[in-house]
C-alpha cells in the first residue's frame, strides 16, 4: 500500500507538471503571481509590474456576479449588458422598459442611480498564510482547527478595515495552501449611462448561447460617483483604435467565479452524480414556471425577464458541464481510489487525504439536497424570504463576537450586506408568490420530505404550498424599506416582537437551518478543508506560484491569442464576425425572434460599415464571473469585452484545453460604431479611453 501511495503521488505530480508546462494559454493567474515566464516564452512580451498594477487598478468587480473595467478618467465603467440587466430591470417601469428600448444619458444629470449596486476595486494584497495557520494547533480536531482559522481570518479582516478603511477579505487559495488578505475600494453610488436593447445585446437568444459565430452587442456603461460627482479615476484602460486582430496577443482581467480543477476524481464524480443532476432539476422546473408566467402578458414578461434569462443561461451551462463530467477522458486524468481504499474510508480506517475526501463526500451524499433546500434556502425561493432571513440572522449574529459569527455576518461583510438588505429594488407580490409556491412544492415532493416534516412540522401543517406562500408574501411588510430599516436597527428585540409572518417563518426555519449548517461544517466541510489543504501543501511546496489556484471570484489575469478553431465535424470557424454577418443571420431566420435586431438597427443598416468586426474568439482561459471583463492588448488597450464562452469552454470548470475552448467577446470596433451611428452617443464614444 505504501508503494502504491508513493506511485499515486508521483502520478499526481506528473499530471500537475504536465498541466503547467504543456497546456498553452491555460490559467487564471493571481496578479501578484502573474505568468511572466509563460507569456515571455510563448509571445515574447514582458509583463512588467507597472503594467500589472495599472490593469489591476483599472479592473472592477461588478456587484455580486460579474466583472468590469474603468474606461475613462471620469469613473466610466464598461461591463456586459447581461451583467447590468438586473439594474436595467430594477430601474424600468411599465412606461419605460429599458431592457426593451435601451437607455442613454447624454449628461451626468440624466444618469440613473442604481439600487443596491456596489463596484469594488482591488487596491492591495498581503500574504497572511502564516498568521492564519498559526491559529490552528497540531492537536486540534479538524472542526476546532477550522474554527480557529476562521476566527483568525475574521480578526485579520477587522484589523485591516480599521487601519485602512478599505473593505478587507481574507481569501483562501490552493485549497488552503495559502491565505491572502485582499483590500478593496468600494463605490456604492453607481449610475447607468448607456445600454442597448436586449434584442441586440442578446441577439440569437438561447439558441446561440455558448455558440459561435455570434453577433451580440452585450455591452453597457455605468459610472462610479464619489461625494455626488463622477469619480476621478487615475487608472483606466485606453481604447484601441484598431481593435483585436487574428493572432494578436490578448489578456483578460476579471473575476472568474469558481473552478474545480484541483478536485479529486471522487469529488468530480459527486459533481456528476449528485450536484449537477439536482441543479438541473431545479433549473428545468424554474424555467417552465418563469416561462409560463411571462407568457400571460407583456407586463409579466417585463417583470420576470431577467430571472428567466438567467435560468436559461444557468441551465445551458449546467448541461454542458454535466456532459463534460460524463466524458470518461476528462475524469481519466485523475487517478481513482480502489474499492478497498473506499471501504477503508467509509469504515474510518482513513490513511490518506484522498480517502478523507471520499469519506466526507460519502456523508455529504445523503444530506446534500436537504441542506440545499433548507440552509441554502432553495426551498424558499423568494426575495421576501431572503430579506427576512437576513434580518433575523443579522440581529442574532450581531450579538456575537466577530470571530464567532457566520462568515457572511462578520465585520468585513456587514456594510455590503446592509446595503443589499436596504436596496429599494422592485419586488413584485405575484412573482414572489409564484416562486415561493413552486419551491415549497418542490421541497414537499423530495424523497426525504418525511425527514424534513418530522424536524420542521410548521412548514406545511394544514396549508397547501400555495396557501402558505400567499399568506407569507401578502402578509409581510419586509418589502417596505422603512420596515427593513426599523427591524435592522431594532436588533433582536425588534425581531422577537415582530408579528410579520415572514419574519416569524424565517425565525422558525433558522433553528433547523443552523443545525444542518453546523452538521455539515463538522462532518463534511472541516474534513474536506483539512484533506485538501494537505494535498495543496504538497503541490504548493513542489510548484509554488508556477501553478495557479482555482478561481474564487478574485481578480485574475489570463492570456491568449485571437484564434479560430475547428468544429467536431472539421469545419473551420473564423475568429471574427462582422456587421454584415449579423444581418445575414437575421435574414436567414426571416427576422424572427430571437434573430430580429431592434428597429433602429434595421432602419440604420445603411449607416453602418458592414465589415465592422462584431464578435471574436480567443484562447483566454475564462469561466462564469468573467462576464464583463475587458479584453486588452499588450498596450493595455481595450480591444474587446468578454461576454461568453463557446460550447467547448463549458468544461473549463474542471479542465482547460486550447484545442477548441474559446472565450467570446464583443469587438471594440462595433461598440464605437453603434454608439456613433445608431444611438446618437458620440459624446460617450469620445469619452472612451480618455
Amino acid at each position: 500500500m505504501k508503494g502504491r501511495s508513493i506511485m499515486r503521488h508521483v502520478v499526481l505530480c506528473l499530471l500537475f507538471l504536465f498541466s503547467v508546462t504543456l497546456r498553452a494559454d491555460e490559467g487564471m493567474w493571481l496578479f501578484d503571481a502573474a505568468p511572466k515566464k509563460q507569456v515571455k516564452e510563448k509571445y515574447g512580451f514582458d509583463l512588467t509590474d507597472d503594467w500589472l498594477k495599472h490593469v489591476q487598478l483599472s479592473s472592477v468587480r461588478f456587484g455580486r456576479g460579474g466583472s468590469g473595467s474603468f474606461v475613462s478618467s471620469q469613473g466610466l465603467v464598461m461591463t456586459n449588458h447581461h451583467v447590468g440587466a438586473g439594474q436595467l430591470q430594477a430601474l424600468s417601469t411599465p412606461e419605460n422598459d429599458y431592457l426593451t428600448t435601451g437607455f442613454y444619458a447624454e449628461t451626468f444629470s440624466n444618469e440613473l442611480k442604481c439600487k443596491g449596486l456596489e463596484l469594488i476595486v482591488l487596491i492591495s494584497t498581503e500574504d497572511v498564510t502564516e498568521k492564519v495557520n498559526a491559529a490552528a494547533k497540531a492537536d486540534m480536531t479538524p472542526e476546532d482547527a477550522q474554527k480557529a482559522r476562521k476566527a483568525a481570518m475574521a480578526e485579520i479582516e477587522k484589523e485591516s478595515k480599521e487601519k485602512t478603511g478599505l473593505k478587507s477579505d481574507v481569501m483562501t487559495f490552493y485549497q488552503g495552501g495559502a491565505y491572502h488578505l485582499y483590500r478593496y475600494k468600494v463605490y456604492d453610488d453607481v449610475r447607468l449611462v448607456w445600454a442597448p436593447e436586449q434584442d441586440i445585446a442578446a441577439f440569437g437568444g438561447d439558441p446561440d448561447n455558448y455558440e459561435f459565430p455570434r453577433y451580440c452587442l452585450d455591452c453597457s456603461f455605468f459610472r462610479a460617483y464619489e461625494a455626488g460627482v463622477p469619480a476621478k479615476t487615475e487608472h483606466f484602460l485606453k481604447w484601441s483604435k484598431s481593435g483585436a486582430k487574428d493572432g494578436e496577443l490578448v489578456f483578460v482581467s476579471g473575476h472568474p467565479g469558481k473552478t474545480d480543477r484541483a478536485l479529486t476524481r471522487e469529488h468530480l464524480e459527486f459533481q456528476r452524480d449528485v450536484f449537477f443532476p439536482w441543479r438541473l432539476q431545479k433549473l428545468f422546473r424554474r424555467e417552465v414556471l418563469y416561462s409560463a408566467f411571462a407568457e400571460r402578458d407583456d407586463e409579466n414578461t417585463r417583470r420576470i425577464r431577467n430571472d428567466l434569462d438567467a435560468v436559461k443561461n444557468y441551465r445551458k451551462r449546467a448541461v454542458g458541464q454535466l456532459l463534460g463530467l460524463q466524458t470518461p477522458s476528462l475524469l481519466d486524468i485523475k487517478t481513482p481510489l480502489s474499492d478497498e481504499e473506499k471501504k477503508s474510508a467509509i469504515e474510518s480506517r482513513i490513511q490518506r487525504p484522498e480517502q478523507a475526501i471520499f469519506a466526507a463526500l460519502h456523508a455529504k451524499h445523503t444530506v446534500y439536497v436537504i441542506y440545499d433546500l433548507i440552509e441554502n434556502a432553495e426551498g424558499f425561493n423568494s426575495r421576501t424570504f431572503q430579506i427576512a432571513r437576513a434580518l433575523v440572522r443579522l440581529a442574532y449574529e450581531s450579538e456575537k463576537s466577530n470571530g464567532e459569527r457566520l462568515k457572511e455576518y462578520q465585520d468585513g461583510a456587514l456594510e455590503s450586506l446592509k446595503q443589499s438588505i436596504l436596496a429599494d429594488t422592485p419586488i413584485y407580490e405575484d412573482v414572489e408568490i409564484e416562486k415561493l409556491t413552486d419551491s415549497l412544492s418542490m421541497l414537499r415532493s423530495i424523497q426525504n420530505y418525511g425527514f424534513i416534516a418530522a424536524n420542521m412540522p410548521f412548514l406545511f401543517q394544514s396549508e397547501s404550498p400555495k396557501e402558505l406562500a400567499s399568506r407569507l408574501i401578502r402578509g409581510s411588510k419586509v418589502r417596505d424599506v422603512a420596515e427593513r430599516k426599523r427591524l435592522m436597527e431594532g436588533g433582536v428585540k425588534a425581531i422577537k416582537a415582530s408579528s410579520d409572518p415572514m419574519i416569524r417563518f424565517a425565525f422558525d426555519v433558522d433553528s433547523s437551518a443552523r443545525s444542518y449548517r453546523k452538521g455539515q461544517e463538522i462532518k463534511i466541510d472541516a474534513p474536506l478543508e483539512k484533506a485538501y489543504a494537505e494535498l495543496a501543501k504538497e503541490r504548493f511546496e513542489k510548484f509554488g506560484t508556477n501553478i495557479y489556484p482555482d478561481a474564487t471570484f478574485t481578480l485574475r489575469l489570463s492570456y491568449g491569442a485571437v484564434k479560430g478553431y475547428a468544429e467536431d465535424n472539421g469545419e473551420t470557424v473564423a475568429p471574427i464576425t462582422d456587421v454584415a454577418g449579423m444581418f445575414q443571420r437575421a435574414e436567414n431566420h426571416k427576422f424572427k425572434a430571437p434573430f430580429d435586431p431592434p428597429k433602429r438597427w434595421k432602419d440604420g443598416k445603411a449607416k453602418l460599415e458592414e465589415k465592422t468586426p462584431f464578435n471574436l474568439v480567443s484562447t483566454n482561459d475564462i469561466i462564469g464571473g468573467n462576464s464583463g471583463s475587458p479584453l486588452i492588448n499588450a498596450n493595455a488597450e481595450v480591444v474587446g469585452l468578454v461576454f461568453d464562452g463557446n460550447i467547448y469552454s463549458l468544461s473549463n470548470n474542471f479542465v482547460y484545453t486550447e484545442k477548441q475552448s474559446r472565450c467570446v467577446s464583443v469587438h471594440s470596433a462595433v461598440i464605437v460604431e453603434a454608439l456613433r451611428k445608431l444611438y446618437g452617443a458620440g459624446k460617450l464614444a469620445d469619452e472612451l479611453g480618455k
